[in-house]
């Protein structure tokens, strides 16, 4: 099995992860947190797949899915345009609510389908590419595409448990 596969696998996984945790939720039990301070499914969903869609459109040049497919209007959140939720307060992250989960998991359908494209598309070499050197030592491909497969499994399994503390199964 090559690398690539791998990632494929896995950003496969966090999809049926994101379907099983909103599937059968209404706009109130996506929007409904365990406390006040704690973060709703659809945030979590939402956030998972604004960073999913916002650090891969940036690795691969590529421009992101919530402005180009218009994701950002049909949400209608009152928050800036390229906002991720990284760093968001209680209060923001209260603004993230939908009117369905389908919104919810077409824009991550429509995230996952770009970034597989990309995954498809490697070769090997490719995960060596440096993309942010910000850091020491400067972020790989290879570690950016990890890094997001993390945060995007950690989010979803945090969505879940979110559902499953609300009782909503």
């Amino acid at each position: 099995m090559h690398a690539k596969d791998i990632l494929i696998e896995g950003y496969q996984r966090v999809r049926e992860e994101v379907h099983a945790a909103v599937g059968g939720l209404g706009p109130d039990e996506l929007a409904a947190r365990p406390s006040p301070d704690a973060n709703s499914v659809a945030w979590l969903i939402w956030h998972l797949t604004r960073v999913q869609d916002d650090h891969v459109a940036d690795a691969f040049g590529l421009d992101q899915v919530w402005p180009a497919q218009d994701w950002q209007r049909a949400f209608a959140l009152d928050l800036p345009r390229h906002d991720t939720g990284y760093g968001h307060t209680a209060g923001e992250a209260a603004k993230v609510t939908v009117a369905s989960g389908a919104l919810l998991t077409g824009y991550h359908d429509a995230v996952h389908a770009q970034t597989l494209g990309v995954l498809r598309a490697l070769a090997a070499r490719d995960l060596e590419r440096v993309v942010d050197e910000r850091w020491d030592p400067p972020v790989t491909l290879g570690v950016r595409l990890v890094s997001v497969l993390s945060d995007d499994l950690q989010h979803v399994g945090q969505a879940a448990y979110a559902r499953g503390l609300l009782g909503l199964g």
